[in-house]
């Protein structure tokens, strides 16, 4: 059969989507391929968060040109959606068929045939023009115009579809699978494109997250990561009234047909709408899973009973992410961010308080508009007094169509290059103190897949990588299966991962 070949790019919500993909094919008949040159389809899942985002994408369409003339290129994911007139002009492009449409991505892409290598590629011919994308078009009525290239976007507001398929990161592939479980964004902060390009905010019913839970449980993974465009959101657009009655959730085949009742779900008011953390409870409840753990949540939606939640179970991770964006007030409120500093500092003290070894980590944004020295360093501020132990630190970029773009005083670009070096180098700093406190300790972990290309390395040779239960690197003396929990003695921290020996 013919292959094909998904690359994705950006967050583990476009990842997500590319598994999906990946499953429309497979479902279709095509085989995957491992290298884009042999694929007769090479589908780019583009992220679009940033203009190096954008950059990357483009580079990589014609890369793929350069390297595999003959194949279909196909563009989809976010920067699709935002602007797909400028992804059909590049020279390869087949097909841009954006996130309002990802969902019929492998239908668009083969048309109506499973075409086989001898017969030869017979590519989609349908179109949808541009001038006929709104919320009342008919997506199953495409019309055909000229030979700019072909584009399948409409308004993604008008959208429900959430794919959802579990994510297997090529070196963890065995031990560590991702699920998203919730797309889109309700939020409107003043820098950010998301919400344009993935729509409002929709959720993986209960009944779909347990089924790929106890799926995945059942080929013998042990970890799973749940995630979200805005995971702390989930639930609030289905009906509680549905799943208080609990008519046909099931938690394994020996319990299919069982009415499920999850903790305080049954008492909620019929108006009122589902939480994350009624999810986790039933994941708990009615799977198997060893050991769940949480992707980003935003400070908002860590509420005291989510927080104990996780502090007491011993099968979700001790750890959060805690979206930060900035430490000042003048810039939150210019980000249209929906908390103070002093709310966020609340929230990160409380968890640590409820979990000491935890590892909590924040995104922050260096170089927003008019972010003067005096704000930036009320950031520093804040970072040095809690209990970070990572930071993912981005420089601001504008996006077309947001109301930062135009915002007057635009940081120079070495201003905020800068500001983001120090906060990596304080970064550094507190997950290097973090680590340390743990030699001489036991710790939990799970030992990983073995990476075939560090796999050439002595120290891949001769030992292990593991990750903590509480997101620390852990390298293991000696070589040990995947997938396996270990309590391992902390010796040292060397190369940003902890050094011990299994604990018998």
């Amino acid at each position: 059969m013919a292959g094909f070949y998904v690359q994705n790019f950006g967050c583990r919500a476009t990842q997500a989507d590319g598994a999906a993909i990946e499953r429309q094919f497979e479902d279709r008949g095509l085989e995957r391929t491992p290298d884009l040159a042999n694929a007769k389809i090479v589908v780019l899942n583009t992220c679009t968060v940033t203009s190096s985002a954008d950059q990357d994408a483009r580079a990589a369409i014609r890369r793929v040109h350069r390297e595999n003339p003959q194949a279909q290129i196909v563009v989809t994911g976010c920067y699709a959606q935002r602007s797909p007139e400028e992804l059909a002009a590049l020279p390869g492009v087949a097909q841009v068929i954006g996130n309002s449409h990802k969902h019929k991505l492998a239908d668009i892409a083969i048309g109506n045939n499973l075409v086989s290598s001898r017969a030869g590629f017979q590519p989609a011919r349908a179109f949808v023009p541009l001038g006929k994308l709104s919320a009342a078009w008919d997506s199953s009525q495409p019309a055909t115009t000229d030979d700019a290239g072909q584009i399948f976007v409409s308004d993604i507001f008008a959208h429900t579809e959430l794919l959802a398929a579990p994510v297997f990161d090529a070196a963890n592939e065995r031990t560590r699978p991702n699920l998203k479980v919730q797309e889109g964004c309700d939020n409107r902060c003043s820098f950010c494109v998301i919400p344009s390009v993935r729509g409002q905010s929709r959720s993986l019913k209960l009944e779909q997250v347990l089924q790929q839970v106890n799926a995945l449980v059942a080929g013998g993974y042990r970890e799973l990561v749940i995630s979200g465009i805005n995971l702390g959101r989930w639930g609030r657009d289905l009906e509680p009234g549905v799943w208080s009655q609990a008519s046909s959730i099931a938690s394994g085949a020996e319990r299919v047909g069982e009415a499920i009742e999850i903790e305080g779900l049954a008492q909620l008011p019929a108006t009122d709408s589902l939480r994350l953390i009624h999810l986790i409870r039933a994941i708990l409840a009615h799977t198997a899973l060893e050991k769940l753990r949480i992707s980003s949540v935003e400070p908002m939606d860590w509420s005291d009973d989510l927080i104990a939640l996780v502090a007491n179970s011993a099968r979700i991770a001790k750890h959060a992410h805690v979206p930060m964006q900035s430490g000042s007030d003048a810039v939150l409120r210019r980000m249209h961010r929906k908390y103070r500093p002093w709310h966020y500092r609340e929230k990160i003290e409380k968890i640590r308080a409820a979990m000491p070894n935890a590892a909590i980590g924040a995104d922050v944004m260096v170089g927003f508009p008019g972010e003067t020295e005096r704000e930036f360093d009320e950031t520093c501020r804040l970072i040095e007094d809690l209990p970070f132990t990572y930071l993912h630190v981005f420089t601001y970029s504008a996006r077309p169509g947001t109301p930062a773009a135009n915002m007057p005083s635009q940081v120079p670009v070495h201003a905020a290059r800068e500001r983001n070096r120090v906060l990596r180098a304080l970064s550094d700093k507190k997950k290097i103190a973090f680590m340390q406190s743990f030699v001489g300790k036991t710790v939990e972990g799970i030992t990983l897949a073995r990476d075939a290309e560090a796999g050439r390395s002595e120290v891949a040779r001769t030992s292990t990588e593991a990750l903590t239960d509480n997101y620390l690197k852990l390298r293991l003396s000696g070589c040990h299966e995947p997938n396996r929990w270990v309590t391992t003695r902390v010796e040292s921290v060397e190369d940003g991962a902890l050094l011990g020996k299994i604990e018998h």
